[in-house]
């Protein structure tokens, strides 16, 4: 293993936190005696351009400092290769994070498991969702959530979360249950009308909404969330559950495990780790143990 790490940074995660987080990351590292070299980007393409000329060059490993979107963007780099990926979550949601029991927003803390993790040859071969050549950590959202994205990211004010609850608002007032078309494994089909359905790899999207609250990154399934044809009353009674996982209880929400699923509806977008991956039909596969991430703990238990 080289001592040479990257450091992969979005310096406006979290209104800024990316920035101050690199530092704090890269100290812990360089006093483990690790050589550390950081990597922006002039936009997303250019970033991951340069992230692949680093895994490609031999890195030790590549350290994501930012958000979901950053971890996202070091998956595309990463999976497939040996290359282990560090992540020092400081955005607004930090899913991928969460799931793997990793440190939120403690860059410094975060810095220093990626060393030891290193150091002691600590990794967790992590499941992956893949849509066509996009990789995906945490959930693949459609429906309901994917339509509150579209309209929250039309929106030029506000800024931030409170743009997204605004849109939700507006979401509610307009949004009914849409026809899909859903094929697990090649062979089991329903057909359903659905306020959204979300394949999870991870557990949860939105910052800790467990839409998939009994998914695991280590059995190759996703887990499959529809939630059915819910009325706006239902939804705003239902929706505060997700953040607990407790509405996989209620009559209306389904789940289903596979390990590729086909999902087909008219007018909907499907994201992935909170990015626009295009219109439905997409199909999506789980990869098993397509990455090896440094410091996960038991995140099954």
């Amino acid at each position: 293993m080289t001592s040479e790490i990257t450091l992969f940074v979005n310096p406006t995660a979290g209104r800024g936190r990316g920035a101050h987080a690199a530092q704090p990351a890269a100290s812990a590292l360089r006093s483990a005696g690790f050589s550390v070299r950081t990597v922006l980007g002039q936009d997303a393409d250019d970033a991951l351009r340069r992230a692949r000329e680093a895994v490609e060059g031999g890195t030790g490993a590549l350290i994501a400092v930012g958000g979901d979107g950053m971890v996202s963007l070091a998956l595309q780099a990463v999976a497939g290769t040996p290359t282990p990926l560090g992540v020092v979550a400081v955005g607004t949601g930090n899913d991928f994070a969460r799931t793997l029991g990793l440190p939120v927003r403690d860059p410094a803390g975060a810095g220093r498991l990626a060393a030891e993790a290193l150091k002691g040859g600590r990794t967790a071969d992590v499941d992956l969702g893949r849509v066509g050549e996009k990789w995906f950590g945490t959930v693949l959202a459609s429906g309901f959530d994917s339509r509150v994205n579209d309209r929250g990211n039309r929106m030029r004010w506000p800024s931030g979360r409170l743009k997204y609850d605004l849109a939700m608002v507006a979401e509610l007032a307009s949004f009914k249950p849409v026809p899909y078309r859903i094929t697990l494994d090649d062979g089991d089909v329903h057909e359903v009308e659905a306020t959204l359905v979300a394949v999870g790899n991870g557990t949860s999207y939105g910052g800790g909404m467990r839409i998939c609250a009994g998914a695991r990154t280590d059995d190759g399934l996703f887990d499959v969330t529809v939630v059915g044809d819910c009325s706006r009353t239902t939804l705003i009674k239902v929706f505060p559950q997700v953040y607990r996982g407790t509405h996989l209880g209620h009559p209306k929400v389904t789940v289903h495990r596979a390990a590729k699923v086909e999902l087909a509806a008219r007018g909907i977008t499907g994201y992935a780790d909170g990015e626009p991956l295009g219109a439905l039909p997409l199909t999506a596969e789980c990869v098993r143990g397509a990455v090896r991430v440094l410091g996960a703990r038991d995140f099954q238990a």
